[in-house]
């Protein structure tokens, strides 16, 4: 998926070391030295993406976070910072940031968050109701609230559970391979594996499935990964 990505980083060899890593995978990339034009060039060009560094001039990014979700602007931020502390990291997030990346980061990392940023906010047709639910048979998720139900029974999930199968519900069918899967685990899970990703499959399973060992809704494609299905639309039985 190619995107407009807006970089907000006075550290010229820096924004230069992600400039190139995000062209590379095919996006278009605008770059600004401030918070100031920061706020400028999200207003203007309205980016799927804005990489923002939080030390700047004339308005730091923690003050741009602020000032563009007071305006109801609703571009992803991944914020990139040189402070490592949790108070920091939440201030941040409380903020309206959607991710948070501390310095020295791994650019193989940060291109791994922007494509989980890019895919988490894209609404394809046909995948979200009127007031953003993703629907997949009578699975319902609401990203806003953070809910999830099955033929209108609340079913509880944790962070982790909740990415995984709000992922998988923007594109039914489509099979995700583990490494995509784990993508959306960053900043949740401190140590993931392959291994992970089959353990939330198993606890997914026990709360939406019927029959957790004869799943028709979250399947096995054998080699690849995982989907997620309609069992009704795919002749399958449907929890009631």
């Amino acid at each position: 998926m190619c995107a407009n990505i807006l970089i907000a980083e006075d550290d010229a060899k820096q924004a230069e070391l992600v400039r190139r890593y995000l062209e590379h995978e095919g996006h278009t990339v605008t770059v600004v030295e401030d918070g100031r034009a920061a706020l400028d060039g999200v207003r203007r060009a309205e980016p799927d993406l804005l990489v923002l560094d939080v030390m700047m001039p004339r308005t730091d990014g923690l003050d741009v976070v602020r000032i563009l979700r007071a305006e109801c602007r609703e571009v992803p931020v991944l914020m990139l910072t040189a402070r490592s502390t949790e108070d920091d990291l939440l201030l941040g997030l409380d903020l309206g940031a959607d991710d948070y990346m501390t310095k020295p980061f791994s650019p193989r990392e940060l291109m791994a968050r922007v494509r989980t940023l890019l895919r988490r906010n894209r609404r394809p047709a046909g995948a979200t109701g009127a007031n953003g639910t993703l629907s997949v048979g009578t699975l319902r998720i609401d990203p806003a609230r953070h809910e999830v139900s099955v033929g209108g029974t609340p079913v509880l999930c944790t962070p982790g559970e909740f990415r995984i199968l709000a992922a998988m519900a923007t594109e039914p069918d489509r099979v995700f391979t583990r490494k995509q899967l784990l993508e959306e685990l960053h900043g949740f899970d401190k140590y993931i594996t392959n291994r992970t990703v089959d353990v939330h499959i198993m606890h997914l399973r026990k709360k939406i499935e019927r029959a957790p060992r004869r799943p028709d809704r979250l399947l096995t494609v054998f080699g690849v990964g995982y989907k997620l299905t309609d069992p009704a639309k795919n002749g399958r039985h449907a929890p009631t």
